[in-house]
């Protein structure tokens, strides 16, 4: 039970350390899912509301929501499709992006602070033990 309880802790805590290097960059969490999903996606970092739909697991109204309200910010824009008239495509926009990287640099620098007290080879022993018990749910 003690194992548990302290992945549980750790999660909080990371949650809470995501959350912040998030705010700290002006952005909410759903936010930066949105916008790392289109940054991953490579250049032109442009993505159809369908596939962004899939990947961040939402209904389509959410979807709608969520890129109304980038667009509003100035974060990401909507353009037809070059190859399909009838599609959208939904982009960073350079300030989308800078937004994006930004927010990404902290949570790692916070991520990297978070394992300084163990070694290389601890990390990958870590990572070595979490992984049979993340399979169940990654399946």
């Amino acid at each position: 039970m003690h194992v548990f309880s302290r992945i549980t802790r750790l999660s909080r805590h990371l949650d809470l350390a995501r959350r912040n290097a998030f705010l700290s960059h002006g952005l909410e969490p759903w936010e930066f899912d949105v916008l790392s999903s289109l940054r991953r996606s490579g250049s032109p970092y442009a993505l159809t509301p369908g596939v962004l739909m899939s990947e961040l697991l939402v209904s389509s109204g959410t979807m709608t929501n969520r890129i109304d309200r980038l667009e509003t910010k100035g974060l990401v824009k909507r353009s037809p499709s070059p190859s399909d008239r009838r599609a959208v495509l939904v982009s960073l926009t350079p300030e989308g992006s800078r937004k994006v990287d930004a927010a990404l640099k902290s949570l790692l620098e916070d991520e990297q602070a978070a394992l300084a007290s163990l070694t290389d080879d601890e990390c990958e022993e870590l990572g070595r033990l979490l992984k049979p018990l993340l399979l169940p749910f990654d399946n």
